[in-house]
């Protein structure tokens, strides 16, 4: 059902196999670091079709987290500053939410269910039916089809042409190089900033969506990121 379901999809599929040739190197080193298994990087493509996407429910970014949770694995979400768009920062938010769920319920499976459902809700169902395994629980709907999701994402993205999903490498998003500005003072004026820095604030907000106002505080001893792209000759 999955497979069909993605494959079908034509628009959204080609789009994050676009996406992919961008994000992925950037996702993929994090979840190294981190110890988390490269294949969760489909839990990514399935959450958001890897773009800050922003749900119903007000999930926001790559990795949809809601503003509670994000505070609670230390995501900034201020009306300035909203980590929930920052790739890099989100993406090890993921992986502390995950590795905390893999050490709950046991298996990465269990850890990405917990990741749509909550980890209380897995572990409540895990006791109820006296399973120990993801495919042996009965869950919700949405529950019961989300990791083979990710499954169905990753047996796309790895051999596309054998679904009949078909994309030239030159088709893809590479990524585009940026240097790092540091800021440890506070910005009254973003449009200011890029005028001093040689950059449109079209491009600031675009490599950085995580800004989220026209000024920003520093507190004493914080370091912001900006990401300026290089122009290309």
């Amino acid at each position: 059902r999955e497979l069909t379901a993605i494959c079908y999809q034509h628009s959204t599929t080609l789009l994050c196999l676009k996406r992919s040739a961008r994000y992925f190197p950037i996702i993929e080193k994090i979840l190294k670091e981190e110890g988390v298994p490269e294949d969760i990087k489909y839990l990514c493509v399935t959450e958001s079709s890897l773009s800050n996407a922003i749900s119903s429910a007000k999930a926001v970014g790559f990795w949809q987290f809601i503003e509670a949770t994000a505070k609670q694995y230390e995501l900034t979400v201020t009306e300035e500053v909203d980590e929930r768009y920052h790739v890099e920062k989100a993406t090890r938010a993921a992986c502390k939410y995950l590795k905390n769920g893999k050490q709950q319920l046991g298996t990465w499976s269990l850890a990405a269910a917990g990741y749509n459902m909550g980890s209380g809700g897995v572990s409540k169902s895990m006791s109820n039916q006296s399973q120990s395994q993801y495919w042996d629980i009965y869950f919700n709907p949405e529950t019961a089809r989300y990791v083979y999701r990710i499954l169905a994402y990753k047996l796309i993205f790895e051999n596309p042409t054998l679904y009949n999903v078909r994309l030239n490498e030159c088709d893809k998003y590479k990524p585009i190089p940026c240097k790092d500005i540091e800021v440890t003072c506070s910005v009254s004026n973003w449009y200011t900033f890029c005028q001093e820095n040689g950059m449109t604030y079209k491009e600031l907000k675009t490599f950085n969506p995580w800004i989220r106002s026209s000024k920003l505080t520093v507190p004493a001893g914080k370091t912001y990121i900006i990401k300026k792209p290089v122009k290309q000759k």
